[in-house]
């Protein structure tokens, strides 16, 4: 870097000197700290932490809502079920069950939810109206 200084005279002569212009060196107090190459250095390993950063939290957030329990993402049926648990029982939210003989609203119940088939029974006579069922008849499996 450097500075100029103009230098004046007071008196103008004719053979005198005119102003004139001189370029004068930057002294040392004006270039403490670090050198550009090192703050650019500096700069671009910041920079480089804040992206794995950003990546790191994307990810654990990811992770996150993925392992959140919800409907969506594998949480209850209506009859109270784990999606996992209404997948591997014999009756599903959804389906059509024809009565076969013998068959009762607890016996179907206890079909849909075979951890707790109060739930499924309550939603059962809900949909129903009616807390019997006729060989034969198709009851939508709530």
């Amino acid at each position: 870097m450097a500075a100029v200084e103009v230098v004046e005279f007071e008196e103008f002569e004719e053979d005198a000197e005119r102003p004139y212009l001189r370029l004068v060196t930057t002294p040392q107090v004006f270039r403490s700290g670090p050198s550009l190459a090192k703050r650019r250095a500096a700069r671009a390993r910041m920079m480089t932490r804040r992206r794995r950063t950003c990546v790191a939290l994307v990810l654990v957030l990811g992770l996150v809502i993925l392992a959140w329990p919800g409907h969506a993402f594998g949480g209850e049926t209506g009859a109270g079920l784990p999606t996992d648990l209404a997948n591997s029982s014999v009756l599903a939210s959804g389906m059509n069950y024809v009565v076969e003989p013998g068959d009762s609203v607890n016996s179907i119940a206890q079909m849909m939810n075979p951890i707790d088939p109060k739930v499924a029974r309550a939603d059962l006579v809900h949909e129903l109206d009616s807390s019997v069922v006729v060989p034969g008849e198709r009851v939508l499996i709530p």
